[in-house]
């Protein structure tokens, strides 16, 4: 009876850890500088930066979009051109060519499997604008999956990081508004995956405490039940 209660005991442990897995979500590092103002219907504009932004296109048009749409739930106004603006923002976004890390999987098989909905995980989910400003269902870790420190298989992967870089100034003086960066590692490349979490923690508790480096997690999104 003893052993039977321990092998259930195991296995409820087992299942806790694959939840825990499966609920993880895309942590990144942000820090910031600021002296924004306190929105009183002052007006901004997005415009490319460096990196993969550089030259604008359709791909950043997507992102400025998601950028402005932040903006607006902060209380400040779009914009129709850089001119007519009271702020430039500025968005620069990329990603690295990445490096073979090795690792120590804390299982073998199924339940081993760090890459499953974890930090280095397979879906990256951005949701921007479903939460309200108040509402954030943002928690704050930087977690690795590899610090579980069990036996297990070895395996290699690639390591990519990714970096978004967002800078506001006030257009008649250029003077420094806003400059924060957010940070993340991966084993996917992919930036219609990375962007939108980046931008997503960036806004995170925005404009946040002036000289701070936070840890945010963005969570997956809630799986539905077929």
């Amino acid at each position: 009876m003893r052993i039977t209660k321990f092998a259930a005991a195991i296995a409820l442990g087992v299942s806790a850890l694959a939840l825990s897995a499966c609920a993880t979500g895309f942590p990144a590092k942000v820090s910031r500088f600021q002296a924004m103002p306190a929105p009183q219907g002052q007006s901004f504009y997005v415009v490319p930066g460096m990196g993969e932004a550089h030259g604008g296109g359709l791909e950043f048009q997507h992102y400025a979009n998601m950028v402005t749409n932040a903006m607006v739930a902060q209380g400040y106004q779009p914009a129709t051109s850089p001119q007519t603006a009271t702020m430039i923002v500025q968005l620069s976004y990329g990603v690295d060519e990445g490096r073979t890390r090795i690792v120590e999987e804390p299982f073998a098989g199924s339940y081993g499997d760090p890459f499953y909905g974890g930090f280095y995980g397979r879906p990256y989910y951005s949701r921007w604008g479903y939460y309200g400003r108040y509402h954030s269902p943002f928690y704050y870790g930087w977690s690795d999956p590899y610090w579980f420190g069990y036996g297990g298989s070895i395996r290699s992967y690639i390591e990519y990081r990714s970096e978004l870089d967002l800078d506001i100034r006030r257009r008649v003086d250029n003077a420094s508004l806003f400059e924060g960066k957010a940070v993340a590692r991966s084993t996917s490349d992919n930036l219609g995956r990375l962007v939108p979490n980046l931008i997503e923690a960036m806004f995170t508790g925005f404009p946040g405490q002036s000289g701070e480096t936070v840890k945010i997690t963005v969570p997956p999104e809630p799986r539905t039940r077929g």
